[in-house]
């Protein structure tokens, strides 16, 4: 698996499957052969049925909480503009009020100040801007990459509503 994998299957969580590799491609900001890669991938990590053009929303689910945040650890680093992510994401509603700044995308155009958060893929900003259930999962998989165990516990709760319980396209 690679990063860019994680960020596809939440697109697919997101919108459904795609007309073709080369939209799904151009929602990410990722080449038709990156996004066709990772849909491989997805197969052979067994998160993707392709006879059935589905997920598996229940082992898609557990490798979110249990696999992503050691496999695409993150961290709080240097203080820069961009858009919020992991509990700073509006997916939170404000929930969880911290003392320290809050983590963003790195992002020139970004309206927050905070603590720049490496995005699993250097196109997610694009990606997220594009549609905005996508950015409230990868602020939620943020979360699990980051969080103390309270965020990640709200994330986790959220991410089951919207991949197990959420019908999706």
């Amino acid at each position: 698996m690679k990063s860019q994998d994680v960020v596809v299957a939440l697109k697919l969580l997101s919108a459904g499957p795609a007309k073709s590799f080369a939209e799904l491609g151009a929602s990410l900001g990722i080449s038709a052969s990156e996004s066709h890669a990772a849909v491989r991938r997805l197969v052979e990590a067994r998160l993707w049925d392709s006879s059935l053009k589905r997920l598996n929303r229940q082992a898609l689910l557990g490798f979110l909480v249990h696999g992503v945040p050691y496999v695409f650890p993150a961290a709080l680093k240097e203080a820069t503009r961009g858009i919020p992510t992991g509990w700073a994401a509006p997916v939170f509603g404000g929930k969880i009020i911290a003392n320290e700044p809050p983590p963003v995308w790195p992002d020139p155009d970004g309206e927050v100040r905070g603590q720049a958060v490496k995005p699993l893929y250097p196109s997610v900003v694009y990606a997220a801007r594009q549609d905005p259930k996508l950015h409230d999962l990868l602020a939620l998989v943020d979360a699990l990459r980051l969080g103390r165990a309270r965020e990640r516990k709200m994330a986790e709760q959220e991410l089951e509503k919207r991949v197990i319980e959420e019908p999706h396209g």
